[in-house]
């Protein structure tokens, strides 16, 4: 447990003091976005944990080799939809990695065993993801080990959370306004990958892909339902929101009523890349063929599936 490692040599100040120098040195900006020349399709995508700059003040906290920390990566997504930009839409993706900072949580999802003082009232210390270790900070990687040697001040997981995850959220919110000025409505493709080994665990066959819309209440079924058949023509075996069915990201945005719909995309890390050694293979390239082939079908076929997406409209289901 944290609480019984050593305790920080440095002071609170000079943690927040460093905490906030790195950022400004190391994630300014904290994310990058593709723009297109014009954006021609309702959709936005985001690729929120294939960050891979690690702080110099965040190493310096960590028990953890970088390849160990780098196991909570969503590694190579962001170069899997690079393409997208040139398609028509822009893409949103974060510099800073996940375990140092988890923009598809709540923003004070903190966990308490992760701290040296007591939460703020406003804080989410009870979700199932605090508990498992995996809030906004998470206190363990994926395979469960403990990120951290020694609790933490309140003041570097503030300094993290305003300086790196409401700029995030702000611009995504901006491009996703401004993508429903200009269509009426928004698409949000939420990009991810899991362990090669996720379904073993949960006693089923592996998946290719799994897809969440919060079981139908953050997109229209008419857009889950082209993705799925798309990608399953592709080849790949594509599951319905289990067990993902969509973080904070996509329960946040996904709002069908109000005309945003958010898909969350879940890749199999194995189609892509040697978990083992972080290496890219040989099917890198021909599922980033595949990915782009299937956002440019959808930005095509866009207005002939567009009933149900605008406010006030009914799905046609």
């Amino acid at each position: 447990m944290i609480g019984t490692l050593q305790q920080p040599n440095e002071s609170d100040a000079e943690m927040q003091l460093s905490e906030r120098e790195s950022i400004l040195s190391e994630l300014s900006p904290p994310f990058v976005v593709h723009q297109p020349t014009r954006q021609t399709a309702p959709f936005v995508w985001c690729s929120p944990h294939s960050g891979r700059i690690y702080p110099r003040a965040f190493l310096d906290m960590v028990r953890l080799d970088p390849l160990a920390l780098r196991k909570s990566e969503d590694c190579y997504v962001d170069g899997l939809v690079g393409s997208i930009a040139s398609l028509g839409a822009p893409l949103i993706a974060a510099r800073f990695p996940r375990a140092y900072l988890d923009v598809n949580r709540e923003p004070y999802e903190l966990d308490p065993e992760l701290f040296d003082s007591a939460l703020p009232d406003y804080a989410n210390a009870q979700s199932a993801r605090v508990v498992g270790g995996l809030g906004t900070l998470a206190r363990i990687v994926a395979d469960g080990e403990e990120i951290y040697a020694r609790r933490l001040p309140l003041a570097v997981a503030f300094e993290r959370i305003d300086m790196l995850y409401k700029p995030f959220h702000a611009e995504l919110s901006a491009m996703l306004e401004k993508t429903k000025r200009l269509f009426g409505y928004a698409v949000l493709i939420d990009c991810h990958s899991m362990p090669s080994n996720l379904m073993a665990q949960h006693g089923g066959p592996r998946p290719d892909i799994v897809l969440g819309d919060r079981f139908g209440a953050a997109c229209s079924g008419v857009l889950a339902a082209y993705v799925r058949d798309r990608l399953t023509r592709l080849g790949y075996q594509t599951h319905m929101n289990r067990p993902y069915a969509g973080g904070f990201i996509t329960e946040h945005y996904g709002r069908p009523a109000r005309g945003f719909h958010t898909l969350q995309i879940e890749i199999n890390r194995a189609l892509y890349m040697n978990e083992t050694t972080l290496e890219r293979t040989r099917g890198y390239e021909k599922l980033q063929r595949d990915l782009t082939a299937l956002a440019a079908r959808m930005f095509a076929e866009m207005p002939s599936l567009d009933q149900g997406f605008a406010p006030g409209q009914e799905a046609a289901e």
